[in-house]
């Protein structure tokens, strides 16, 4: 009896052994399996995620050169509309004048009206003569000065308020029937007729405002 007992007790204790032995390689295989899942499924994502970041910052790039390129041409083409248009010369436009309200007419207006078959750019202020005694150019009137250049499209026409005199009893003006205009930025000379039965100007008191699209209160009020 006492063999048989030493016998069974030696079996368990072997089959003790081997059944740690297996339960040990079971656990070393399940380890080095998550560790080899581990190494080959981590680089992936991170190296995914580093193509993604690098293709959108590619994209967001490409994108925003497309936008500024688009920008910049539609603000050139915006700019370039009025920079391109040549300046008016006499041989554009069509000049006339007429009384500016009632008697004494002590202002006119002259009108600037585009005849020609494109745009043209109307720059600064009329370059009026009245009197060969006074070669001087009338002066301007800096507040009548409009706040951006006046181009003017086929048919459409300009203004410019002139004033001639204060309109006195006493004032010592002279009589004009008709007088010259310059265009800024040309050397065309246009001769304009008085309207009605003429003008009584001051060279003391005369002055010119500025081209505008139409006449302004206040700007104009001089």
């Amino acid at each position: 009896m006492s063999t048989f007992r030493q016998r069974t007790t030696l079996l368990a204790a072997a089959s003790t052994a081997v059944l740690a032995l297996a339960l040990t390689a079971c656990g070393g295989n399940d380890s080095a399996t998550k560790a080899t899942g581990s190494a080959a499924n981590d680089p992936a994502p991170a190296a995914a995620s580093g193509r993604t970041a690098e293709q959108a910052d590619t994209a967001k790039g490409t994108g925003a050169a497309r936008n500024t390129g688009d920008s910049h041409r539609t603000g050139t083409a915006k700019t370039s509309g009025s920079a391109s248009a040549p300046d008016c010369t006499t041989k554009d436009v069509s000049l006339r004048a007429a009384y500016h309200d009632g008697p004494p007419y002590t202002h006119i207006v002259l009108t600037a009206k585009n005849t020609s078959g494109h745009s043209c750019r109307l720059k600064g202020y009329p370059e009026i003569q009245f009197l060969e005694s006074h070669r001087e150019n009338v002066p301007a009137v800096a507040k009548s000065k409009p706040a951006a250049p006046v181009v003017l499209a086929p048919g459409t026409p300009a203004y410019a308020l002139v004033r001639l005199s204060n309109g006195g009893v006493d004032e010592n003006t002279e009589p004009v029937t008709a007088f010259s205009v310059m265009l800024q930025g040309s050397d065309g000379l246009a001769t304009v007729n008085a309207p009605g039965a003429g003008l009584a100007v001051d060279p003391a008191k005369w002055a010119t405002g500025y081209w505008t699209y139409e006449l302004r209160n206040g700007a104009d009020d001089f």
